[in-house]
């Protein structure tokens, strides 16, 4: 399915989408973009659909061709005080702060969102296959991601970040229940596996 290119027609629109809520390490990344309403970029889908590679040589050409792109970043520290679900919005306005363009209206991937400084809204439940600011915002934010994970990687190696992201793997939770957490960790959530603690009872 094409994706489409507005919401609204006429109206500035941003697309904001989040990377990293579902890991146990390292940031929440939000981007928001405002896309030209006629604009083609070729393979430009939902980040999780597309390689690696794929993300990696779009990213250059999303901020190229918007009219404005932002990246919001909340660290694992504020996502423990506020926790993940806040901190997803959180990251989203952040994202938005960045925008040289004031958009006119917000399209959140998901189903709620806080509200930014008077801006209407509308969530959209996988909007990051449907609408191209969101896809693009999810590339951007899971391109941006992803790259601070590669570098925490080279100071915690026996996490596996270079290839697990955070994310929880099996191997990642194994390394926690070796190493223990680290100061990268989110302590607010739930870093071994039900089968792990069990074991140590």
């Amino acid at each position: 399915m094409a994706l489409k290119s507005f919401f609204n027609k006429g109206v500035i629109e941003a697309g904001c989408d989040e990377a990293g809520r579902g890991c146990l390490a390292g940031p929440v990344v939000a981007a928001a973009v405002i896309l030209p309403p006629n604009v083609r970029i070729k393979s430009l889908d939902d980040s999780k659909k597309l390689t690696e590679k794929q993300r990696e040589e779009l990213e250059p050409i999303i901020r190229e061709k918007a009219i404005a792109f932002g990246v919001g970043i909340v660290d694992n520290e504020e996502i423990d005080q506020i926790n993940i679900l806040n901190a997803s919005f959180l990251a989203m306005h952040r994202a938005i702060d960045q925008l040289k363009e004031r958009p006119e209206f917000l399209l959140i991937d998901g189903n709620r969102f806080n509200p930014y400084k008077g801006i209407p809204y509308e969530c959209i439940i996988k909007g990051d296959g449907k609408y191209r600011s969101i896809a693009a915002a999810s590339v951007l934010a899971k391109v941006g991601r992803d790259r601070m994970m590669m570098e925490y990687h080279e100071k915690y190696p026996q996490y596996d970040w270079n290839s697990n992201k955070g994310y929880p793997t099996k191997k990642h939770r194994k390394a926690i229940e070796i190493h223990g957490a680290t100061p990268l960790h989110r302590n607010s959530f739930k870093l071994l596996s039900d089968e792990q603690l069990s074991l140590k009872l």
